[in-house]
């Protein structure tokens, strides 16, 4: 997975679909060069950050409680639009996840538009995420988020110099992690939810490895603007 900021390593090989949210808006440079040659899933009020952005995505859905009438009039002319009713058990990016999945079938899915709102509804999208089988990155040109799972080891290669580096336990336990190039290492370290205390660390070189034996870890990576 590439992004302006970093490329993260997967070994998955699947197609990359990209999901626009109604968060808080990305740098529209930003949210271009990331659209390039991946399909757009739009997200409710999603489809006001693609209309202003000039960006036609290939699907929109939603229940459409805060997307405006005039931009999802818009997409009705041009795309496929799906709308669910107020009254249900999933939220508009559980129900995206799902869908996505369904119509284009195996895939990696990058993020954007999740963060800057409601903390109800970035810890929903934080845990759904982790949850979910396949690889899911979250990201904006100021943040991103991604899933480092049991067994797995994962490698970052900045191209800018990130703020910080936090992990974060998605499990009541994380055990075995371990990092390299970071100002202060892991070695087979055991990271609890209730006590989140490995955050805001540094990177020692442009290039980090990490690795979690049992769990589900979230990388989180704070830019500097």
């Amino acid at each position: 997975m590439v992004i302006p900021q970093c490329e993260i390593s997967t070994t998955i090989a699947a197609q990359e679909l990209l999901f626009i949210g109604g968060g808080r808006s990305p740098n529209v440079d930003w949210l271009r060069e990331v659209a390039g040659g991946r399909k757009i899933f739009c997200i409710d009020k999603g489809i006001e950050i693609c209309r202003a952005c000039e960006l036609v995505p290939n699907f929109l859905i939603g229940d459409f409680d805060s997307a405006s009438k005039s931009a999802v009039d818009w997409a009705q002319k041009k795309i496929p639009v799906e709308k669910y009713s107020v009254d249900k058990d999933l939220t508009d990016t559980q129900l995206a996840l799902n869908r996505a999945a369904e119509i284009f079938g195996e895939h990696v899915a990058l993020v954007t538009g999740c963060f800057g709102g409601r903390i109800d509804h970035l810890y929903s999208t934080l845990f759904t995420c982790a949850a979910d089988s396949r690889k899911i990155f979250l990201a904006d040109e100021r943040e991103l988020v991604y899933y480092v799972k049991g067994g797995e080891t994962s490698a970052v290669k900045f191209f800018r110099e990130p703020l910080a580096v936090s992990l974060l336990p998605m499990n009541e336990v994380c055990t075995g992690v371990t990092t390299k190039n970071l100002h202060w290492e892991l070695d087979g370290a055991t990271l609890t939810q209730n006590f989140p205390n490995a955050t805001s660390n540094r990177i020692d070189a442009d290039e980090i490895f990490l690795r979690v034996e049992h769990g589900t870890l979230a990388v989180y990576v704070a830019f500097i603007e």
